[in-house]
């Protein structure tokens, strides 16, 4: 299976840590999409993924996954090892609830920021902005910061005391906002806490 994506970026990372969670990262191979140049908006990428973001999987049939939740998910049923999307119906709610908390009030809200209000990738990407919408979404970031913060005042990781892929998605969201200058308060000592202990996983830290 092949892995379309750009290394560094905050989605393409959300499937990396995946893959190196399951122990699978040398069982695909990554195909580098010129994303800064617009290859992602391209006819041709288009036919494979009409969303024209990063990252995609294609699978050897041909098949086209695109979506991070969707291709964690195929990932996480494919491969050994410890189950990221969980194992019993409430454990699965559970992480599925947190871990859309975390992008759509963490990752997308800080990536609406940047896209909105901060000159983004420039101007030849950035085609539409809405600062009113970006600032508004940075508010929400923060708030949603605040909001994990409590959650893991009483849970090891987000969704209780397994790692999962809501934390991945925070994660990443947490080094988004690093990038997107959007401040992670130093109160929030909980947050600190498990992100340093996320960061020393193997599949980060390695």
């Amino acid at each position: 299976m092949k892995i379309y994506d750009i290394e560094g970026f905050p989605n393409p990372l959300r499937v990396r840590i995946a893959l190196a969670e399951k122990g699978a990262t040398n069982q695909v191979e990554f195909v580098p999409v010129d994303v800064m140049g617009g290859e992602h908006r391209s006819e041709a990428f288009k036919t494979k993924n009409p969303d024209a973001t990063v990252p995609m999987l294609e699978l050897d049939d041909g098949t086209c996954i695109a979506q991070c939740n969707a291709i964690t998910e195929y990932i996480d049923g494919v491969f050994d090892g410890p189950s990221l999307m969980g194992t019993t119906p409430a454990e699965r709610a559970r992480i599925a609830m947190m871990n859309l908390r975390a992008e759509n009030g963490l990752m997308n809200a800080v990536g609406a920021y940047f896209h909105h209000a901060t000159p983004g990738l420039g101007p030849d990407l950035e085609t539409w902005q809405c600062a009113e919408w970006g600032n508004k979404q940075k508010e929400i970031a923060s708030a949603t910061m605040a909001y994990l913060d409590s959650v893991l005042a009483d849970n090891e990781f987000l969704a209780g005391d397994s790692f999962s892929v809501a934390d991945i998605t925070a994660f990443a969201g947490l080094g988004f906002a690093d990038f997107a200058k959007v401040d992670i308060p130093e109160s929030l000592t909980n947050l600190q806490a498990w992100r340093a202990k996320v960061a020393a996983r193997p599949s980060i830290s390695g």
